[in-house]
């Protein structure tokens, strides 16, 4: 089906951003980098609106779509800057496991509020498996600079909840609505998000000392997200929820991998049991749709 295969694609986007936003975001300010790089995404959004022409649909968005549209962009923002922050003091490896602990809370948030309740059994098991394979990922060996600061841990675990919600919002926002028109509106709104944060904060102020290169790698995972939403958001609104989630949740490979390449992070052994058992959890959703 065309909307699983979206889904993949954006899982290993979504992998590859994660990448890129960690080289971004060694020296620059992650609240001012989650501004920037939204304006990336949102160039990308657009561009691909008027590519499919859906912007004559605009004027048919109806009102309930809208506010759904918006409450999900909110909870992207809190969710970007979470993620952001979190990558910005803790290492990749231990971040995404965490954020990706989403997938659990919209399952069932997808079970009650959608009624996805095919091979609901099946499903009930392959979250459980996820469930212990994260909890397997976050208590791997620490290195030394995550052990003298857990406070990543905190940012990831808000950033996996309003991830859910995301998500859920999303759905409903996402109905009678061209998926590309429904990504830039809900983009819009982030940016909006950001840089209220960005300026209520002064961080602002910290603009003209940006890194070129670093500025570079966020453009860059700006790309990747955008891509990776375009892809996430078609699938959602054409497929089910509790299926296209876990997909992109194994974006969580692509970084891991990448991690390990770039960072040079590596996983114990019951890290790795935890990636795996995620992976099964995962397989079980798809195949068992």
């Amino acid at each position: 089906m065309l909307w699983i295969v979206s889904a993949i694609f954006s899982a290993v986007f979504a992998g590859v951003t994660s990448i890129l936003a960690k080289c971004g975001i060694k020296k620059t300010n992650s609240d001012l980098a989650t501004a920037i790089r939204t304006i990336v995404v949102l160039a990308f959004s657009w561009l691909m609106v008027f590519i499919v022409g859906s912007q004559s649909t605009i004027s048919n968005v109806k009102p309930m779509s809208l506010l759904f549209l918006i409450l999900s962009g909110l909870a992207t923002g809190l969710s970007w800057i979470c993620y952001f922050k979190a990558l910005s003091i803790g290492d990749v490896n231990k971040v995404v496991p965490i954020d990706k602990s989403s997938t659990i809370l919209t399952v069932l948030l997808a079970i009650v509020c959608f009624d996805e309740k095919t091979n609901l059994i099946i499903k009930l098991i392959a979250t459980l498996i996820i469930g212990i394979g994260i909890f397997l990922m976050i208590e791997k060996k620490q290195t030394d600079k995550s052990a003298k600061n857990n406070k990543y841990i905190i940012y990831a675990v808000l950033s996996a909840i309003f991830a859910a919600l995301t998500s859920v919002l999303a759905k409903v926002g996402i109905t009678g609505v061209e998926p590309n028109l429904g990504t830039a509106i809900r983009t819009g709104v982030v940016l909006v998000l950001a840089w209220a944060i960005v300026f209520a904060r002064g961080q602002h102020k910290e603009i003209k000392n940006l890194d070129k290169k670093e500025l570079l790698f966020i453009a860059l995972s700006g790309i990747a997200t955008g891509a990776s939403w375009l892809c996430y958001y078609y699938a959602i609104g054409v497929g089910l929820v509790s299926v296209v989630v876990p997909i992109d949740k194994l974006s969580i490979i692509v970084s891991i991998a990448f991690s390990y390449i770039v960072f040079k992070e590596k996983l114990s052994k019951k890290a790795f049991l935890g990636l795996a058992l995620m992976v099964v959890g995962t397989l079980l959703m798809v195949f068992f749709k």
